[in-house]
């Protein structure tokens, strides 16, 4: 594929923006489109787990001011000065980066790199594999050159993925979790090289707190359990429950509406300690919550993502009887349907309840002997 073919996979309001911010940049500066869009449009189009409309958009400067091209686009930008970057908000809500081309250094691995200037080949050889360290230059007129610098393209034509160097894995040890989230979306293979660096990212798992940021996003993926399960393949189960994590992608392949929160509560109900692997992963409350909730006996409906997970979590669990059946029992409503609940929880908790019939058959018992 042509630097013109990868252009003409653009949408045409994104050729109109990226070709009106290489003018912005000025004629003594380099632009360039790089990482997943040029990645995606030389596999054959956009990530097929696309929401919003277009595709990501990373943009690399390279002999600009990134915050003078930011503010001359006219839109909403937040400017990043550590690393001299910006992030402008496109009409449609989308997010663009706008990086400085810079070289990074690791002086302490697991931390965050320390970036100094460069040029827009040093800002691709940064990056963390070969398929994402492509870049398709963009001048006022339209497409420029299509950048590989570190044989990216025939990786990405064997669908192989491939880190840029022996210590990529060891630097950054949540490169390891977004290559297990690429793997799996895209179908790719790791190379050996890959391989040969999981032990390190191990290593510095615990010193590394963006490896656990990028196992909340592996929550979010299309299909968490496919992602989890490549990372226990690979020998880095970071993750519990992959199991638990596979059956939820096949309820989402059915159909189902299978929320990230239930991903989230289905790997937190496999993990020895749920509250400090919540904590670790920064979920917040809400997955605990509907773990509680799943494992309660509490009434919801049928296509819940509490109902969804108490059929994986508790297989012989059956649908209790509500306030509404003691009612159309003949109890007025009122404190005693509270007390005919209480029984019949109470039953269930001591093991003498197994279905729903079991629970109708206590409940005539109960009001006999009332």
């Amino acid at each position: 594929m042509t630097a013109a073919a990868v252009w003409a996979a653009l949408e045409p309001g994104d050729r109109d923006w990226l070709r009106a911010l290489a003018a912005h940049a000025g004629p003594g500066a380099r632009v360039a489109l790089v990482g997943g869009a040029v990645r995606d449009a030389l596999l054959g189009g956009a990530r097929p787990d696309r929401q919003t409309p277009g595709v990501d958009l990373d943009v690399v400067l390279d002999g600009a001011d990134v915050e003078a091209v930011a503010r001359a686009t006219g839109l909403p930008f937040t400017f990043h000065p550590a690393f001299q970057n910006a992030t402008v908000t496109l009409p449609d809500g989308r997010g663009v980066d706008l990086v400085r081309a810079r070289r990074e250094t690791y002086p302490v691995p697991g931390r965050n790199p320390v970036p100094e200037p460069g040029t827009l080949e040093d800002d691709l050889r940064r990056r963390d594999f070969t398929l994402n360290a492509l870049a398709l230059t963009v001048t006022p007129d339209g497409p420029g050159a299509l950048l590989d610098v570190s044989g990216g393209r025939a990786d990405l034509e064997a669908r192989v993925l491939r880190p840029l160097h022996g210590r990529s894995l060891f630097e950054d040890a949540s490169r390891l979790i977004r290559a297990a989230r690429l793997a799996a979306r895209l179908t790719l293979s790791a190379s050996p090289e890959l391989l040969a660096q999981v032990p390190d990212a191990l290593g510095m798992a615990g010193a590394t707190p963006r490896l656990w940021a990028e196992l909340k996003l592996l929550l979010q993926e299309p299909r968490p359990g496919g992602a989890a399960g490549v990372l226990e393949a690979w020998g880095a189960g970071l993750l519990p429950g992959t199991a638990l994590l596979a059956a939820l992608d096949a309820r989402r392949d059915a159909g189902a509406e299978v929320p990230w929160t239930a991903y989230a509560a289905a790997a937190l109900s496999a993990g020895p300690d749920p509250a400090a692997l919540a904590e670790r992963l920064g979920l917040g409350d809400r997955p605990g919550a509907l773990l509680d909730r799943a494992l309660s006996d509490s009434f919801h409906p049928p296509d819940s993502p509490e109902v969804l997970l108490r059929a994986l979590l508790r297989p012989d669990a059956y649908p209790p009887l509500t306030g509404r059946d003691v009612v159309a029992r003949g109890v007025p409503p009122g404190p005693q349907v509270g007390e005919v609940l209480a029984h019949l929880a109470a039953l269930r908790r001591g093991g003498g309840l197994r279905s729903r019939e079991d629970e109708r058959a206590a409940l005539e018992r109960y009001l006999q002997e009332r």
